[in-house]
């Protein structure tokens, strides 16, 4: 967890660089002796007042406007003054000073990233959740990324973890008092349908892992790899797909040399394209090099594009290249449910006999194929458009989830067993209950406090 947290903090809040406003943000416990310097008066809460911001001798640093969010009922919880100034690098600066030297009485220092949102977690204002929301929104590379992380922020992941959490604890409970009438604990359990509502959580569980993957998945994106020979048509792919002329395309084989990325957005999510040099045998140091980065984005890949030169297929040559990749890349992949034979050319050349049924046939210049080619990628990302909406969600929750999942399971298979074991039922539902806890903040390390709070940006 970020330390010293009863501290007075401040920061630019706004981000670095030129423009028409920049905010200054303190908080912390009595700032009123802060406002009275910097501003020269007192504010009324939560008003927007104009007026000078003062420096020691009582001089304008610069006009703007203050804002006083007296505690609690402010974003952390704590006295909040936002200063709105001009934007200019060195106007924020003198005014960041200022406010650390009127406030050394106090203690006032600077704020480490994410110590703002820390404290409104800390206040509960937030939880957890909402909180990580905040620097989902602020990141959000798509515009349904930025919704699904709206919707998590006013707190539609929470409640639908809360209400789930409230009939785990429930039935915790009635195990647990079970344990107290071990003569009759099979037909107590049995009028109170215990079994019942252990697959009632367990059903919801499932839809709450389905759309928090769904949500992990627009806030991180996929990794899609462009590999194969030189020439193949994997920059023209790529160029295609963005909608742009990223990639330098020419008939020299070798033209890329370094991977290029590039993030598209496909239904909303988020896919990061990389285009990569030619595999071949390299004939220089450079294109060596860009050779082995080509092996290593194909390994790290969450799907990878394998493309074919329909023109070329056929020639003796060539087909033996590609037979020796596509060995490389099933060991390197382990499996071929990230892999899709792509095709390319198809404009010029017709598709030769016994292609894997799973192939796609494109022209990269045409545009011919690229749709399906859309399709294919969001299947194999495992994307399901939800008619509810979609609430952002991380890797750690998804985790969470599916530890509560396992929990459920094997409290089943104690209620199951034929010698029913209440004491282990109700120590796999109180780690359910702990596993579900950990998304909101209920039950959290503090070294995963200072893992989540430390990546956001100063001033949030």
């Amino acid at each position: 967890m970020l330390t010293r947290h009863h501290d007075p903090i401040v920061a630019i809040a706004t981000a670095p660089g030129r423009g028409a406003v920049g905010i200054v943000r303190l908080s912390g416990r009595h700032l009123a002796s802060c406002v009275q310097a910097l501003c020269g008066r007192e504010l009324q809460p939560r008003l927007a007042s104009y007026g000078p911001f003062l420096d020691d001798q009582g001089q304008a640093i610069d006009h703007g406007l203050a804002l006083f969010f007296p505690a609690p009922h402010s974003y952390t919880g704590e006295d909040v003054l936002e200063l709105q100034a001009h934007g200019g690098p060195v106007v924020l600066q003198l005014l960041l000073a200022q406010c650390l030297s009127v406030g050394r009485e106090i203690g006032l220092r600077l704020a480490q990233p994410g110590e703002f949102t820390e404290r409104a977690y800390l206040n509960g204002k937030l939880d957890l959740a909402q909180a990580e929301a905040v620097a989902d929104l602020i990141e959000a590379s798509t515009e349904a990324a930025a919704k699904s992380a709206s919707r998590s922020l006013c707190g539609a992941f929470s409640d639908e973890i809360a209400l789930v959490r409230q009939r785990l604890i429930q039935l915790r409970m009635l195990v647990e008092a079970t344990l107290d009438f071990p003569e009759e604990e099979i037909d107590f359990l049995q009028r109170a349908d215990a079994q019942g509502q252990l697959l009632s959580l367990q059903a919801s569980i499932e839809g709450g892992l389905a759309r928090a993957r769904q949500g992990a998945l627009l806030r991180e994106g996929m990794t899609v790899v462009l590999a194969g020979q030189p020439n193949v048509g994997k920059s023209s792919l790529l160029n295609a797909l963005a909608g742009a002329e990223l990639a330098i395309v020419t008939p020299v084989a070798g033209t890329t040399r370094d991977k290029i990325s590039q993030t598209i957005q496909i239904e909303g999510v988020p896919v990061h394209i990389v285009d990569t040099a030619g595999l071949r045998e390299a004939t220089d140091e450079v294109e060596r090099i860009g050779v082995s980065r080509s092996w290593a984005e194909i390994e790290r890949a969450d799907a990878l594009l394998l493309l074919h030169d329909l023109t070329r297929t056929g020639q003796a040559d060539y087909d033996a290249a590609q037979a020796e990749i596509g060995q490389r890349v099933s060991r390197l992949l382990q499996g071929s449910e990230k892999l899709v034979h792509v095709f390319n050319k198809c404009d010029l050349s017709a598709a030769p006999a016994g292609l894997p049924s799973e192939s796609l046939l494109i022209s990269a210049a045409k545009g011919d194929g690229l749709e399906a080619l859309r399709q294919r990628l969001l299947s194999l990302a495992g994307w399901q458009a939800w008619p509810e909406g979609v609430y952002t969600a991380r890797s750690r929750h998804v985790a969470a989830l599916q530890r509560t999942k396992e929990h459920l399971a094997l409290a089943q298979a104690h209620l199951q067993a034929a010698q029913l074991a209440l004491d282990l039922m109700a120590e796999e539902l109180r780690l359910a209950q702990q596993a579900l806890g950990s998304i909101v903040g209920e039950f959290t390390a503090d070294d995963l406090l200072g893992e989540i709070f430390g990546r956001f940006c100063i001033g949030k």
